[in-house]
């Protein structure tokens, strides 16, 4: 099993930044690429951004250019840094990792952020 946990959301005003940090902790080992998910009220869950142990990255067209995904793997930590941040940004931001051993996929708790004036 593996362990996730996010921390970093919270309320800012369009235009700001936030960093949201996603620490694993337990079977390291099953996992590779990690990942950042979003979920605005009344809509499906969606890819953000996701990057494996190597550093190669993906992003969501709707995020380019505006966040940046990163991973310090001594601290089995990814981070995910959102700038020019809009009102349509505001959402339940989870942290993802597939296991590459079995079908599961473990998920963090998730952490809000709004983006408001």
């Amino acid at each position: 099993q593996v362990q996730l946990v996010e921390s970093g959301g919270g309320l800012v005003q369009p235009g700001g930044s936030l960093r949201l940090s996603c620490v694993a902790s337990g079977s390291l080992f099953r996992v590779n690429t990690m990942g950042w998910y979003r979920q605005a009220p009344g809509k499906q869950r969606e890819l953000v951004a996701r990057i494996t142990s190597g550093g190669s990255t993906n992003y969501a067209d709707f995020v380019k250019g505006r966040f940046a995904i990163s991973r310090d793997n001594a601290k089995n930590t990814i981070y995910l840094q959102m700038d020019s941040l809009k009102p349509e940004d505001t959402a339940v931001y989870y942290c993802n990792a597939p296991d590459r051993i079995s079908v599961n996929v473990y998920w963090g708790q998730g952490t809000q952020v709004t983006v408001s004036s």
